[in-house]
C-alpha cells in the first residue's frame, strides 16, 4: 500500500462528503433505536445491534479464511468487547431517554477521556493541550449533564460512564492495531457482544414484531454501513483535515429530533456542546502524528 504524503483537494473533498455521510447515518441509528426503545428494552437493543454486525462481517471473514481469523491476542479482544458492551448499554439507555442530540455528545465526547485513560493505564505523558482539552471538554459535558437538574441523577451518571467505557474501549483498540486488522478487530467485538449481550437478553425474551425486527435490524445495518464510510473517509484525506466532520452526528441527531419529537436543545446545552467542540478540536494530532494516532481511535467502538 503506498503512502501519499499530500490529498489533492478533490480526494480532500471525497472524504468530507463520506464522514459526513457516515455522521448522518449514525444520527440515523441513533433514530431507530428511539423508536425501538418504545417497545423493545434495552438488552434486546444491544444484542440485534451486535448480531446484525457480526451476520455483515461473518461471510468477509470466512471468505479470508481461517489463517485471517486466528488470534493469539483473545484476551485483548474479550477486554474491548465487555468493555465496549458497557459504554453500548449505557450510550443506547441515554438515547432512549435522554434528547438525542445530548445522548449523541455523550458518545462523541468520549475522545476527550482518550489522554486521561492512556495516561491512568498506560502511563503516556499528557501535554498542556491535553490537560486543556479535557478540561474544557468536563465543563462541556457537565453542562449538557444539567448540573442545575441534579449532576448524579441516574441519565447523566450513565451518559458520562459510557463515555469513560468508550475511551477505555478505544485505548484498547490502538494496542491492538499494533498486531490485528481493524477487521479483525470488529469482528471479535460483534462476535463476544453478540454472546455476551444475549445472556441478558434471554432472562425475559419474547417474540418480536415484524416491525420491531426492521427497527432492530435497520439500526445494526446503519451502525455497520456508517463505521464503513468512515473508514473510507480516511482512506482520502487525514483526520486532522476532516475528523472535525465527525461530530456534524450531533447537529444531524438535533435536527432529526427536532422535526420527529420537537426537541430542542436549550442555550445551556449549546454552549455545552460548543465547549465539546473545542476540545474535540485540540484533541486533534499534529500532523506529523496523523499516521501513527488517527486510524486506531477512529475503529467503531458501538
Amino acid at each position: 500500500m503506498s503512502i501519499h504524503l499530500s490529498k489533492p483537494s478533490h480526494q480532500i473533498g471525497r472524504g468530507l462528503a463520506l464522514l459526513s455521510l457516515s455522521a448522518c447515518l449514525f444520527a440515523l441509528m441513533g433514530v431507530l433505536i428511539r423508536l425501538a426503545s418504545h417497545s423493545v428494552d434495552n438488552a434486546a437493543i444491544v444484542f440485534f445491534r451486535n448480531l446484525t454486525g457480526l451476520t455483515i462481517l461473518l461471510p468477509l471473514m470466512l471468505i479470508k479464511g481461517p489463517n485471517y481469523i486466528k488470534t493469539d491476542k483473545l484476551w485483548m479482544h474479550s477486554w474491548r468487547a465487555i468493555i465496549g458492551l458497557a459504554a453500548m448499554y449505557g450510550f443506547f439507555y441515554a438515547i432512549a431517554h435522554l434528547k438525542l442530540s445530548n445522548a449523541m455528545v455523550f458518545t462523541y465526547s468520549s475522545p476527550i477521556f482518550i489522554p486521561l485513560v492512556a495516561w491512568l493505564f498506560l502511563k503516556e505523558r499528557m501535554t498542556a493541550t491535553m490537560w486543556l482539552a479535557a478540561f474544557i471538554g468536563l465543563i462541556g459535558v457537565v453542562l449538557v449533564a444539567k448540573p442545575s437538574e441534579g449532576f448524579f441523577n441516574l441519565l447523566s451518571l450513565i451518559g458520562i460512564t459510557s463515555s469513560f467505557f468508550a475511551a477505555m474501549a478505544f485505548v484498547t483498540v490502538r494496542a491492538l492495531t499494533t498486531t490485528e486488522p481493524v477487521t479483525r478487530i470488529v469482528f471479535y467485538f460483534c462476535l463476544i457482544g453478540s454472546l455476551l449481550s444475549s445472556i441478558p437478553m434471554f432472562w425475559h425474551w419474547r417474540s418480536y414484531s415484524t416491525h420491531e425486527l426492521l427497527l432492530l435490524a435497520g439500526a445494526g445495518l446503519l451502525a455497520t454501513l456508517s463505521q464503513l464510510s468512515l473508514s473510507k473517509a480516511y482512506s482520502y484525506a487525514p483526520a486532522g483535515k476532516i475528523g472535525p466532520a465527525n461530530y456534524l452526528a450531533i447537529i444531524f441527531a438535533g435536527i432529526f429530533a427536532a422535526l420527529l419529537w420537537q426537541e430542542y436543545p436549550d442555550m445551556i446545552s449549546i454552549i455545552g456542546m460548543a465547549l465539546i467542540l473545542v476540545a474535540l478540536v485540540l484533541c486533534i494530532p499534529k500532523p506529523s502524528r496523523l499516521d501513527s494516532a488517527d486510524g486506531p481511535k477512529q475503529t467503531d467502538a458501538i
